[in-house]
């Protein structure tokens, strides 16, 4: 059967989306210029370890009801859908590098038909879609959006490892480039999702995802700032949230941690890569809080040391395990985590390291393998300290902190008493 869906990117916002769809009874195709996931992808297997967001059997299932996956652009061409999801990333100069979607784009752009609905849902700046993606789209197809095509935005609410709210139960924001555009990427939405929210335009679309993503930063910034001052000061900071999430109004829960990782970073529309432009001032918020949750993994280091230091030990030649080295609980995908930092600085001070993670089968720091722990009780109570960096569903943390010589935790997840808090 033809596809009428083309998710073009099968990273960790495309493949749920092409998930969706073809959960959704709708004809999809994957495309990817990476020869690996696709052969991956038609194996029945996860392109990357375990993040979260798909399994094994679920890219079976999707196989088995025509999913298909492919290097081969000309697929672009018959379909009457198709959704940009390539990854965006910070660069050096703090600016999104916005090379893969361009490149998503170009590729569309020389398949393109009139009629098509083209959909984006990368992380951009507000702007991106008509100023940097529409061009591509125009000069490499000579459709003109708005009049021969659609075009629209759609920021991807992907959270992986939440079994409470999926693709299909979270209401999808839209914004199009005109009227009608609006209403055909909602068209294609309302097939797969039980709510489409219409914004007024693209960059109002897009400055939902701004504002989601940033909004994460800067609560998580607090929380980490809350934390360094409690701990000085003597005071239970988990105490001090477990109360405060009790009033009703005006107050979210937002927990520390060892850092901030995953795939949605923070984003300061001063830095506009696909232009030059700049706002001429930075959103200071996002500057700050990107700043203090960037120092976190080193205040974990400081940690330990003193850990280690009160208990007549150095951390040269300390043995120390790391558990749960993914960005997120119940999640192996490693982008971002402050694990490989934390982990870098051990080495350099000298400590012995080892890891144990359920989702991540190797591991690598500074170019070296890192030691996988098998038996996480055994290794707990070999270490001279074990750090949870992430409260993984499978961990007793009251058997480990029986077990453990010394244990941090870095999520608030052991019973009080029983370990060494954040």
């Amino acid at each position: 059967m033809p596809a009428d869906f083309a998710v073009i990117g099968l990273g960790p916002f495309g493949l749920p989306l092409a998930q969706a769809a073809t959960a959704a009874a709708i004809p999809t195709v994957g495309y990817d210029t990476d020869s690996r996931v696709i052969a991956a992808l038609r194996a029945g297997h996860l392109p990357t370890e375990g993040d979260g967001s798909l399994t094994a059997a679920g890219i079976r299932r999707m196989l088995s009801a025509g999913f298909r996956a492919t290097t081969d652009d000309a697929e672009l061409g018959r379909v009457r859908t198709a959704a940009i999801c390539a990854p965006t990333r910070l660069g050096e100069d703090r600016a999104l590098d916005l090379t893969a979607i361009g490149d998503a784009a170009r590729a569309l752009a020389a398949r393109l038909r009139p009629h098509t609905t083209v959909l984006l849902e990368s992380a951009v700046y507000p702007g991106t879609t008509e100023e940097f993606i529409r061009p591509i789209l125009e000069d490499g197809s000579g459709l003109r959006a708005g009049r021969d095509f659609h075009l629209a935005y759609s920021p991807s609410r992907i959270d992986p490892g939440n079994r409470r709210h999926g693709f299909a139960n979270t209401p999808k924001v839209i914004g199009g480039l005109t009227p009608a555009c609006t209403e055909a990427a909602a068209a294609f939405y309302g097939r797969i999702c039980e709510k489409v929210v219409r914004a007024k335009g693209l960059r109002e679309a897009e400055a939902v995802k701004v504002l989601e993503t940033n909004y994460r930063h800067v609560n998580i910034a607090l929380a980490n700032e809350m934390a360094v001052f409690c701990h000085d000061i003597g005071v239970d900071l988990w105490d001090v949230v477990r109360c405060a999430e009790t009033k009703p109004f005006g107050f979210q829960a937002f927990r520390p941690g060892p850092g901030v990782g995953g795939h949605g970073v923070p984003l300061d529309p001063n830095y506009l890569s696909y232009k030059g432009r700049s706002l001429g001032y930075p959103l200071r918020m996002v500057e700050l809080a990107q700043e203090i949750n960037g120092r976190m993994p080193r205040y974990v280091i400081q940690r330990c040391a003193m850990l280690l230091n009160e208990h007549g030990k150095s951390a040269r030649g300390a043995r120390v395990l790391l558990l749960g080295v993914g960005y997120k609980a119940d999640v192996g995908d490693e982008e971002g985590s402050p694990a490989r930092e934390i982990a870098a600085r051990l080495v350099e001070m000298g400590a012995q390291l080892s890891y144990h993670d359920p989702h991540v089968s190797q591991w690598r720091v500074l170019g070296q393998p890192v030691p996988r722990a098998d038996c996480l009780y055994e290794a707990a109570a070999a270490a001279d300290l074990t750090v949870l960096l992430q409260h993984h569903r499978t961990y007793d943390l009251q058997g480990l902190a029986v077990k453990a010589q010394l244990l941090l935790d870095t999520r608030g997840a052991s019973p009080a008493g029983a370990a060494y808090r954040l």
